[in-house]
């Protein structure tokens, strides 16, 4: 009777491991099972949020209107800059402007560091660079539009500085914009490098504004600039200011697009000439006092 006791115990043992056995089996199986669907579910849920968000982003870039983004400097009157209620106004804007009404695009004004403007461009930050923006010396680096403005470099002093030509710049500060056409043609040993030389020092401004600052304080005895520039500041700031009468040289602004842009800056180009004939340009031109100074004319 004890054998057969234990006998059958030992068969009710050995039952009892091989039931846990077959549940932890088929616990693990089931967990398994469940891992699996749940991670098929999350990566279809994944693929339809993508397809989701892809179809949104599909909607949205082909309804409203076509984006023209231009890049400009916010202190650069009359061309760009701040009006006293806060706009961004200015030449070249109404001009983008003009454009974009033809073409049915929206303009967005994207003021930049002049520094970061070709990082801007290349990036796509920016579709162009429209901000009294200089060709010479710069022809192959972008895709130009027509020339629209015919500009000079020049020197700005205070009236009561004694300065009366450029030879009186010698000893002198002469500030200038980081950046521009003025420093470029400044340290160019083809272009005025040579009276550079003679400054005592030639101190770089990452705006123009800041500049007149100093010159109205004295820190610095002239500011190299556009001519268009300084007649909006000599304007904007009342009397105590002149121009040079030597200009430092004569340049053309057009509208810089990246390199192999030709699309859209054909595009702009044609619509130029459109604003010049139809009188646009002239009218632009008038309302912020640089007649005379465009040179993109009604054929």
């Amino acid at each position: 009777m004890k054998k057969f006791a234990a006998v059958i115990l030992s068969l009710l043992v050995a039952a009892s491991m091989a039931g846990c056995g077959s549940a932890k089996t088929a616990s693990s199986t089931a967990a398994k099972s469940a891992a699996k669907s749940a991670s098929a579910a999350k990566s279809s849920s994944a693929k339809s949020a993508a397809k989701s968000t892809a179809a949104k982003s599909t909607a949205s870039s082909t309804s409203g209107k076509k984006t023209f983004t231009v890049g400009f400097d916010a202190e650069y009157p009359p061309y760009g800059y701040m009006d006293d209620k806060g706009q961004y106004v200015g030449f070249d804007l109404d001009l983008a402007q003009a454009v974009c009404d033809m073409e049915g695009w929206e303009l967005v004004k994207t003021p930049i560091d002049w520094d970061s403007k070709d990082m801007e461009l290349n990036s796509g930050s920016i579709d162009c660079i429209w901000s009294g923006f200089t060709i010479n010396g710069r022809e192959n680096d972008y895709q130009w539009t027509q020339p629209y403005v015919d500009n000079s470099q020049v020197m700005i002093v205070s009236e009561k500085s004694g300065i009366s030509s450029l030879a009186d710049l010698k000893g002198k500060t002469v500030g200038v914009q980081s950046a521009s056409a003025a420093l470029t043609l400044l340290q160019d040993p083809e272009g005025q490098k040579s009276l550079a030389d003679t400054f005592k020092n030639l101190q770089e401004f990452g705006d123009y504004n800041s500049a007149f600052v100093e010159l109205q304080s004295g820190s610095i005895d002239a500011v190299a600039m556009d001519i268009g520039v300084a007649n909006y500041q000599i304007k904007s700031r009342g009397d105590g200011f002149k121009i040079l009468g030597e200009a430092l040289n004569t340049e053309q602004y057009g509208v810089g697009f990246k390199k192999g842009n030709t699309a859209l800056c054909d595009t702009v180009n044609a619509d130029l000439t459109k604003l010049a004939n139809d009188g646009t340009v002239a009218k632009l031109a008038d309302k912020y006092g640089i007649s005379d100074l465009v040179c993109l004319k009604a054929k």
